[in-house]
């Protein structure tokens, strides 16, 4: 049972493609969390290519760097579905979630393509939640910023 719950919906001016193309890197997902924060991975699962993604599985323990220095949390990135250009749904835990879903979907519009992110999270501490939902808000608002910025200059 989800704790909290929000969702952040953006309009991109670019296709679905071109969206899916820098989201569906670990390149792209540190351009929307920098300056923020920084997440790891393993050289080889730099993309999310269905193709070699297993799916329900444990890819990679993820370390969360704030500042993108300093370690302050870890993901134990699992993903349940990956939609080539379409989107992806992430079932992880996290050091301090018990529960982390997050679902990215992209649905192409007049002059671009709205990125959608739904999120569900259960705290570890759950006298936490508050303070998490509002951080939690105010990153993807940053995500979304960032995302969309990097398309308006291209």
């Amino acid at each position: 049972m989800a704790v909290g719950t929000f969702q952040i919906a953006s309009l991109v001016p670019a296709s679905p493609a071109a969206v899916w193309a820098r989201i569906s890197t670990m390149d792209g997902v540190n351009a929307e969390l920098m300056p923020l924060a920084r997440m790891t991975h393993p050289p080889e699962l730099q993309r999310l290519d269905p193709a070699i993604v297993p799916l329900g599985q444990r890819l990679f323990r993820s370390w969360v760097f704030l500042f993108g220095i300093i370690p302050v949390d870890w993901d134990d990135l699992t993903l349940v579905r990956v939609d080539d250009g379409r989107g992806f749904l992430e079932h992880s835990t996290m050091l301090s979630q018990r529960r982390w879903v997050h679902e990215r979907t992209l649905e192409p519009v007049d002059g671009g393509c709205r990125v959608t992110d739904r999120i569900e999270f259960e705290p570890r501490l759950a006298v936490l939640a508050p303070l998490y939902a509002v951080v939690f808000r105010q990153f993807f608002r940053h995500r979304h910023r960032r995302l969309r910025r990097a398309f308006a200059r291209e």
